[in-house]
């Protein structure tokens, strides 16, 4: 006996099942996941995402108006958020959300994501879609540990300013997309942290009563 059709889907034909909407667009999203993580963005192509999602070509142009699009969108279905850290300084907590993002970018997945932003360009409906560590999504972390910094009086309020509290990992992700680095080393990290954050932060407004030595 046939089965009857799932919500999302219709019959066509006695024995097939047509999916639409929101059951359709899941299939195609996790079949362009799939081609990200198995051939990178440079290899995922319209035509393998349709023949794997069991659909056409059309149906991809239709609610994505191409490639790059439908790679940001099956990125951002892959990213994950890392925990915010929270070592108790702000030093800590800067060179923690800065390991977690170098760990990010010099991964599989953070590869795929170089490729989108190299792919985009200077597209900034793509670059703002991307919303990892690139975003206003990206700054809450940062904006948090700043503002936990704030409270304890490692930093003046008037540090605690989305350009100011992202600047760090504006820095990294320059070392990864500019200069096109695999991996960054710890120690760029701490000079990251020791000799551009720090001093941005402490500069801002008053003196903290209680910065990093």
């Amino acid at each position: 006996m046939a089965r009857e059709a799932a919500p999302g889907e219709r019959r066509t034909d006695p024995g097939r099942t047509r999916r639409r909407g929101a059951a359709l667009e899941e299939a195609i999203l996790e079949a362009a996941a799939r081609e990200l993580i198995e051939s990178g963005f440079a290899g995922m192509t319209m035509d393998k995402v349709a023949a794997r999602a069991g659909t056409n070509k059309n149906t991809l142009y239709r609610r994505w108006p191409n490639r790059l699009a439908l790679g940001t969108a099956a990125y951002k279905r892959l990213a994950t958020t890392a925990p915010v850290p929270d070592t108790g300084t702000l030093r800590g907590d800067v060179l923690e959300l800065l390991r977690q993002a170098n760990r990010h970018w010099s991964s599989p997945l953070g590869a795929v994501l170089r490729e989108l932003l190299a792919a985009a360009g200077g597209a900034t409906e793509f670059l703002s879609g991307l919303q990892d560590r690139s975003g206003e999504a990206a700054a809450a972390p940062w904006l948090t540990v700043l503002g936990r910094a704030v409270a304890r009086g490692e930093a003046s309020p008037e540090a605690l300013h989305p350009r100011v509290a992202t600047v760090a990992v504006a820095l990294l992700r320059g070392e990864f997309v500019v200069q096109g680095v695999p991996n960054v080393p710890d120690a760029v990290l701490v000079e990251i942290t020791d000799e551009v954050y720090l001093p941005l932060v402490r500069g801002r407004g008053t003196a903290p009563r209680g910065a990093d030595a």
